[in-house]
């Protein structure tokens, strides 16, 4: 009985181990692909974007349902929390929206009206900032600028 009972305890024992290795030796990395389109919504295509050096891109989408743009930071890899930002802003209409603060895997949604307008766009991961000026309107050329603080 002694055995059965040394055998039994065993046995749950690498059971839990096994458990326990899946359950935490789950990585960042393998959480589920953010897209701009889980953040902003199915209706929003991807019509611009930049990199932010190698953490992740910013992503400009577009409805043209309803005329709205739509901006969210996405980090290359999803992990332990850093601070972050995304930005929008029309210039025609001084129109803005942002979301900043500390996230593991991507800041926004923020959303503006946008149709017909230029915008002016951009986001950060930890220290590096990347911004979108006069983008996607047919009378300026953009400007881009990336940055490490």
């Amino acid at each position: 009985m002694r055995n059965i009972r040394n055998v039994a305890t065993v046995g749950a024992l690498a059971a839990l181990a096994v458990g326990a290795g899946t359950a935490f030796g789950t990585t960042a990395s393998a959480a589920p692909n953010v897209t701009p389109q889980s953040v902003c919504g199915s209706a929003y295509k991807t019509v611009n974007s930049a990199p932010v050096g190698s953490l992740g891109t910013v992503y400009l989408t577009y409805n043209s349902k309803n005329g709205k743009n739509c901006v969210a930071t996405i980090r290359a890899n999803p992990g332990t929390l850093k601070n972050m930002s995304t930005y929008i802003y029309v210039p025609a209409t001084d129109e803005f929206a942002g979301d900043d603060g500390t996230f593991s895997s991507y800041a926004g949604p923020a959303y503006v009206y946008g149709k017909g307008y230029c915008v002016s766009w951009g986001g950060s991961i930890a220290n590096v900032y990347v911004s979108v000026e006069n983008s996607n309107c047919a009378s300026l050329k953009e400007h881009r600028v990336t940055e490490v603080r």
